[in-house]
């Protein structure tokens, strides 16, 4: 009995071990901005032959430069003779058909659209590239909700809010906050509401220049009911695409709660 028992536990170890070596890519290219960095996060510089040409265009501080990037046009990516192409859900279609057609390896990764989501995406992600699954990131555990919860508005460009259902909102709720919108979804905000029941706290990824995006953000009024102090800012880049850095993200807002 035991001897059968060590024998299945070797031949599981064995197909474990092997099974990133046989299907490992060695070059892989992505289509988008999402897939560039889980590539610059996970895979061996060496695997991968081309990030999308929009890598360069969002640079993060953690992401070495010098990546090699492709132009985007069938020709170029065909040249490059990758054994896998990874893309969004939403990315690419034209390209990654006709690639598809010319019978390359194309593998759809759609962005998870929740926080439990997470995991799996990674692990599946990491099997594309032929990495192990226990690579993926460990979620820290939820965050004791408060007997009253701060209340975070979540403030986008044009005045939009960002309200319940929505990733985001599951963001806040994991780092300890309460969402000060009630609304579904994406809303337009009513400046007069802020005024008469402002937020503890807001959240405002500020672009580095002006532009009409920022005037509802930038309204004096809107200034003056929440004060300076509680104001918060975050890497604008950690909300783009879902993924490891999203933990870090819920770490950082945990530690910002009175």
């Amino acid at each position: 009995m035991l001897r059968t028992i060590s024998t299945l536990f070797f031949l599981a170890w064995i197909e474990i071990f092997f099974a990133g070596k046989v299907h490992s890519a060695q070059r892989v290219i992505s289509l988008d901005l999402c897939t560039d960095w889980m590539l610059a996060r996970y895979a061996d510089r060496a695997q991968v032959a081309a990030l999308s040409p929009i890598y360069s265009q969002y640079p993060v501080a953690w992401l070495e430069s010098g990546w090699p990037t492709h132009d985007g046009t069938l020709e170029h990516i065909v040249a490059l003779k990758p054994d896998l192409v990874i893309t969004g859900q939403y990315n690419a279609l034209q390209l990654r058909s006709r690639l598809k057609t010319l019978g390359l390896r194309v593998e759809i990764l759609p962005l998870p659209t929740n926080l439990e989501a997470i995991g799996n995406y990674e692990r599946r992600f990491l099997s594309m590239i032929g990495k192990l699954a226990a690579l993926a990131s460990v979620p820290p555990p939820p965050q004791q909700p408060a007997v009253a919860p701060r209340r975070l508005l979540l403030l986008g460009a044009n005045g939009i809010g960002t309200g319940r259902g929505t990733f985001e909102d599951g963001v806040l709720e994991r780092a300890g906050w309460s969402n000060y919108l009630r609304d579904d979804g994406y809303v337009r905000l009513d400046m007069e509401r802020i005024v008469t029941d402002p937020p503890d706290a807001v959240l405002w990824a500020a672009p580095a220049s002006r532009a009409l995006a920022n005037r509802f953000a930038e309204h004096p009024v809107l200034r003056r009911v929440v004060p300076r102090e509680r104001w918060l800012t975050t890497d604008y880049w950690r909300w783009q695409c879902p993924g490891p850095w999203t933990w870090e993200l819920i770490e950082q807002l945990h530690r910002w709660l009175p």
